[in-house]
């Protein structure tokens, strides 16, 4: 007589540890890797208490020229001279309808150097110029000094 092995109970319960591993895994490369991906150059926008919304400037082909706190100017993530801003804003804005340029710039910028740079701007004939800036938070009424 032959000896026949019997086989156990199967588990029909899948085993979720490693899927769970891989997972977390992953959130933690996500949580890692997001704050790299930045588009925009991190400038310290002024604050305006009158401001307008402009979602267009989030737009992922919106043109934003940023002008940094030392003078430097960007076009989008790339850092241009401001000769060469004239000329390269013409080339982006050729086939477009929407000729809106964005300029986004720090709080404590040269008034000098974003005038230069909105006169670079304006030279390559765009239609339209959104500077852009931080909403202005309101104060709560109990922050306020009492009247006399």
């Amino acid at each position: 007589m032959a000896y026949k092995p019997v086989a156990g109970a199967q588990m029909a319960a899948p085993n979720v540890i490693p899927m769970a591993d891989i997972m977390l895994v992953l959130l933690i490369i996500f949580m890692v890797v997001t704050p790299l991906l930045t588009k925009d150059i991190p400038v310290d926008m002024p604050s305006a208490a009158n401001s307008r919304e402009m979602q267009d400037a989030d737009k992922d082909d919106a043109i934003v020229v940023a002008i940094t706190r030392d003078g430097r100017i960007y076009l989008g993530s790339t850092n241009v001279q401001k000769d060469d801003l004239s000329g390269q804003i013409k080339d982006r804005i050729a086939n477009r309808l929407d000729k809106t340029v964005y300029i986004r710039s720090d709080a404590r910028a040269k008034y000098g150097d974003v005038v230069a740079a909105v006169d670079e701007v304006r030279s390559a004939g765009v239609d339209q110029l959104g500077l852009l800036t931080q909403k202005m938070l309101e104060k709560s009424a109990s922050a306020r000094p009492p009247a006399d």
